[in-house]
């Protein structure tokens, strides 16, 4: 299978400051959801929802570095099969397979230039 890119995450120092820049810069909306300080972002219409975002305090993915740019994440349809693959492939697991009630299960690689990259597989199930 092809992983078709599903979501993305923009790390924020100010999340509230960022919030306000995106809904006056590209006129995305937001809605808080889950942690205080969280929200979905969303890109388009009802009709062109675009793809899924969230705004979030930053983090850091790689220990020592935050993460600066767009997060990026890979709809996979077996994240254990990912993960070995990114081994196989000589990428290294940066977050073991996580469970996200309701969404699914995520892990976080990084590909062998050292690019943290998400992998979700789907599951609106997952508890």
């Amino acid at each position: 299978m092809t992983a078709n890119l599903s979501h993305f995450a923009i790390n924020a120092d100010d999340v509230y400051e960022s919030k306000t820049f995106y809904e006056k810069v590209l006129g995305w909306r937001f809605s808080a959801w889950g942690p205080p300080g969280f929200f979905k972002i969303h890109t388009g219409s009802d009709g062109e929802p675009g793809v899924d975002g969230a705004l979030q305090q930053r983090r850091e993915l790689v220990d020592g570095r935050p993460t600066l740019g767009l997060e990026c994440t890979f709809a996979v349809d077996d994240v254990d099969a990912t993960a070995l693959s990114v081994r196989d492939a000589g990428g290294t697991i940066l977050m073991e397979r996580f469970t996200i009630a309701g969404v699914g299960h995520l892990i976080f690689f990084a590909d062998p230039a050292g690019n943290p990259i998400g992998a979700m597989q789907y599951d609106d199930q997952a508890g």
